[in-house]
């Protein structure tokens, strides 16, 4: 899993960029397979604001949470991603193929 963290008229701290590695670093326990973050932080007054693509296979998941600080904004980001990854993989699921049964298939 790879995360890409920028700042948006921000500069981005190396604390910053620890937390926010550390906090989506959960969503990779999700994945069997390689996934891509970026992540993007703001200020937008009077609030702090986090903006995140997540690539999976196939598609890309989106959110973005604002907060009273850079903190409170990547937290609220990270517990809408970690939603959005279990409900996509649930659909996944359910549309999956059924599997073939097996037996006797010459006829």
């Amino acid at each position: 899993m790879r995360i890409e963290t920028y700042g948006q008229q921000l500069e981005l701290t190396p604390a910053l960029n620890e937390y926010v590695e550390t906090k989506l670093k959960r969503l990779g326990k999700h994945f069997d397979q390689h996934c891509e973050i970026r992540v993007q932080l703001s200020i937008r007054k009077p609030d702090h604001h986090a903006d995140a693509s997540v690539n999976v296979p196939g598609q890309t998941l989106h959110a973005d949470a604002s907060g009273p600080t850079m903190y409170a904004a990547i937290d609220i980001l990270a517990d809408k991603l970690d939603r959005l990854v279990i409900k996509h993989k649930e659909k996944k699921q359910q549309h999956a193929p059924l599997p073939l049964p097996v037996g006797d298939n010459e006829g």
